[in-house]
């Protein structure tokens, strides 16, 4: 079957709970972690409110780009249990295909505990479960190749051999790298970034992975909170387009001659920031097919999804469908 977008990832539940009992803590001197969120040792928290609802990186992409009436797939990994036939009951009703969904008897599907703080930012405590046993063997590159575009975010257990094989593909990826791929650092993602159409990344995770680069962990902090210098950095490791996401500040972007610059569309009422960068990336993806290639007017659709999603609970609750742009 060709499809649109396939979406190559995690798939779980999101358990989110919010308290205002946490303490936020500037910590400028650590590039790498700016904002800590802190709670009293030994103590017994006080939750105000709790949900359940659906998340993973590519289960939100995927639905997100359905949404916005392109054909997709998901690539992920579940259990053979009630959460997973929650997770698979929830891509029918958004009209994202099931068929290259992999089902293990033998482990749990994936969860997360999300915990939002007064600020309504939020600290994901991630079970990856069955998703550490996503594979791509011949079948699945045999639909990857009958793409437009690949969307592949977080990736647990044996990732390296998923890279390998997705990158093998002779169609577009778009790749918003996971934790663990970043602490893999360049050396080990550089071959991929030379492959890569768009790269997505937030401010944080560009800094870890250009700091990974010895030519430029030495950097001073002024020169690593410069968006520019960071994305022609990123430029030079080989992605086509590159996009930085910096919360508050908005997006920018650069494709190797201009830089793009979009702020934030301010939300109507500010619920819950889960889910947020994959609204951005795929609805980027999604927009770039839509105007053939605009990167503004596509950076602009992600801010206004993006403005919706923060105005509802869940990674997937907010995000609009075509007919409502």
């Amino acid at each position: 079957m060709k499809y649109d977008f396939i979406t190559i990832g995690g798939a779980t539940e999101d358990i989110t709970f919010y308290t205002n009992e946490g303490i936020v803590i500037n910590n400028k001197d650590d590039i790498l972690r700016q904002r800590l969120l802190a709670f009293e040792y030994g103590a017994k928290i006080k939750i105000n409110k709790a949900y359940s609802s659906f998340g993973g990186g590519a289960a939100n992409a995927a639905v997100c780009v359905s949404n916005l009436g392109f054909k997709s797939s998901v690539i992920v990994a579940i259990g053979e249990d009630t959460r997973g036939n929650k997770i698979i009951n929830n891509f029918k009703k958004n009209k994202v295909d099931i068929d290259l969904i992999q089902k293990n008897k033998d482990i749990e599907t994936g969860f997360s505990l999300l915990l939002v703080g007064q600020e309504n930012e939020h600290i994901v405590f991630s079970n990856r479960a069955a998703n550490k046993e996503l594979k791509i063997t011949e079948k699945e590159i045999k639909e990857i190749n009958n793409t437009n575009w690949i969307y592949m975010t977080s990736l647990s257990g044996k990732w390296r051999g998923v890279l390998q094989n997705v990158f093998r593909a002779k169609t577009k990826i778009a790749w918003n790298p996971g934790h663990i791929q970043l602490k893999a650092g360049i050396k080990i993602l550089g071959r991929y970034l030379k492959k890569t159409e768009v790269l997505i990344l937030n401010k944080d995770e560009t800094i870890e992975l250009i700091m990974s680069d010895p030519k430029f962990r030495n950097k001073n902090n002024r020169f690593l909170n410069n968006i520019k210098n960071l994305l022609k950095i990123l430029y030079q490791f080989g992605p086509k387009t590159i996009i930085i996401t910096n919360g508050k500040f908005g997006a920018s972007a650069y494709d190797g001659e201009n830089f793009y610059e979009q702020p934030i569309i301010k939300e109507k009422k500010r619920i819950d920031t889960t889910g947020v960068g994959d609204a951005f990336g795929s609805t980027f993806i999604a927009g770039l097919e839509m105007f053939n290639g605009d990167i503004q007017k596509a950076m602009e659709l992600s801010a206004k999804n993006t403005s919706s999603v923060i105005g509802e609970q869940g990674a997937q609750n907010g995000l609009l469908k075509k007919e409502q742009f």
